[in-house]
């Protein structure tokens, strides 16, 4: 990519809001019986479905705290069979209602709600979680674990290291759910190395909006495959998927180095994830109101802030090397190896040593102030044939950047959307070629757009594995104004 060029972003726009109003849902309202098939028996009914008061209100908003939307009811599934019968009892309805599959709530604009419908409760199925995560290999395929939808990624982390192995690409906080991050992308500092978590997937089952369990592959049911991957929800509920494993490292190298010049940042960042040397490389933004982070110490942290109070802003470049005891005698001669040439400011690289857990496990809590990443990607690391859009161009890399805004009230939050509407405006006017992770849009129009080149296949598999429109009502691409 000619560096010069560098005008292509992929905007990750989340809104998180720390307190906002809730809507009180009314009282318990009696379930239809009548709507589920004779093979689920009422008594699975009355046991896995709540129409509660307290069951709709955790299930009528989100992490965003920016939409709420009351469901009819919670399902809460022991196994898999009751979320087909589900979705077979509202495909073979004559009225049938929608249906939204919720992880741990970490959407931000309502994705994971169903007005009217019902919300399935995937966590429910955590508590069988030796069942639910199974490490395996053999010749053709190498390592692999099959992982229940419904498991986070920490959860992932834990029990395949315990055989020495770790998935290979990941997302910067681990308590999302497998499901979740594999219907949007799942992207960090290892997605320029690996791919998305998207391309490391080997095999799912599925069930689609007509309540079929499909087990499903690049070269069994790919149409299915593709069409899930990436399909924010829209064909399919991940009830399993299988992912590429690799042996984990002991430790980490953990280095941040120090910018002023925009450009140096940008240029070092390209350079070091076009070379093999580091296995993770991000980079975010330091000011005044959003000083160093802690894994600075505290004189490093008032240094760093006090140049960012001069200058107004900075870039911290971010990159971890992996490495085993066999070379914990030459790791750090081969790191100041990688760093040579590199156009950081003198006096502002900074290291750290670090178990590969507490690396990958480094946001515990949802950040209430999440930093500005900007960090390049290699697009030869995505798979065209998924749902998920990146930038169309031609060009080798593209940007990343992520706003993690927060708000403490709706004023703020109002505030803080209008002025990503304005930033999203300003591309558009400019030639930037942009696409939103994590979409939101009100017309369909606008995800027409989104999905660019993509929209004719994405409608003719929503009308293939979902005709009835009823998952992931919240998303709101096919029922939007």
């Amino acid at each position: 990519m000619g560096h010069s060029n560098m005008l292509h972003a992929y905007f990750l726009i989340h809104f998180i809001i720390n307190s906002f109003v809730f809507i009180t849902p009314g009282s318990s309202r009696p379930w239809p019986h009548t709507l589920f098939p004779s093979s689920l028996p009422n008594e699975a009914i009355d046991t896995n479905l709540c129409t509660d008061t307290s069951c709709i209100k955790i299930a009528s908003s989100d992490y965003g705290n920016i939409i709420q939307e009351l469901p009819f009811g919670v399902l809460y599934p022991s196994s898999v069979s009751d979320i087909k019968h589900l979705v077979e009892s509202s495909y073979n309805s004559t009225t049938p209602f929608t249906i939204a599959a919720r992880g741990n709530g970490h959407s931000v604009r309502g994705q994971a709600m169903a007005k009217d419908g019902v919300v399935v409760n995937m966590g429910s199925m955590s508590s069988n979680e030796n069942e639910r995560i199974s490490v395996n290999g053999n010749s053709s395929l190498g390592f692999y674990a099959d992982v229940g939808g419904e498991q986070l990624w920490i959860n992932v982390l834990e029990t395949t290291l315990e055989q020495g192995l770790a998935p290979v690409s990941w997302t910067d906080y681990l308590y999302l759910t497998v499901g979740g991050t594999l219907s949007n992308a799942g992207i960090s500092g290892q997605s320029s190395f690996h791919g998305p978590q998207i391309s490391n997937v080997l095999e799912m089952d599925v069930i689609t909006g007509k309540g079929d369990l499909i087990t499903c592959s690049k070269n069994m049911n790919s149409d299915l495959f593709n069409a899930v991957l990436g399909g924010l929800g829209q064909f399919g509920i991940i009830t399993r998927a299988r992912i590429v494993l690799d042996k984990a490292p002991n430790r980490v190298k953990w280095v941040r180095l120090i910018y002023k010049d925009f450009s140096k940042f940008t240029k070092d960042q390209e350079h070091l994830i076009s070379i093999d040397g580091f296995d993770y490389v991000e980079g975010s933004l330091i000011m005044k109101n959003t000083p160093a982070s802690d894994f600075f110490s505290p004189s490093d942290k008032s240094m760093i802030n006090s140049l960012a109070s001069e200058n107004g802003i900075l870039y911290c470049l971010e990159a971890v090397k992996y490495y085993d005891d066999h070379i914990i005698n030459t790791i750090d001669e081969e790191l100041e190896m990688i760093l040579t040439g590199l156009s950081f400011e003198s006096g502002f690289s900074f290291k750290k040593d670090a178990t590969f857990f507490d690396f990958l496990n480094r946001k515990q809590n949802r950040s209430s102030s999440g930093p500005f990443l900007v960090y390049p990607i290699n697009r030869k690391k995505w798979d065209d044939s998924m749902s998920v859009v990146i930038p169309e161009d031609d060009e080798d890399m593209f940007y990343t950047v992520a706003l993690l805004n927060s708000a403490k009230d709706y004023k703020d939050w109002a505030i803080m959307d209008e002025q990503n509407t304005e930033i999203l405006q300003f591309c558009d006017k400019s030639g930037i070629k942009v696409k939103q992770y994590f979409p939101h849009y009100k017309k369909k129009e606008e995800w027409m757009k989104h999905f660019g080149k993509k929209w004719d296949i994405f409608n003719e598999r929503k009308a293939q594995f979902d005709p009835k429109m009823i998952l992931s009502p919240g998303q709101r691409i096919f029922n939007s104004e």
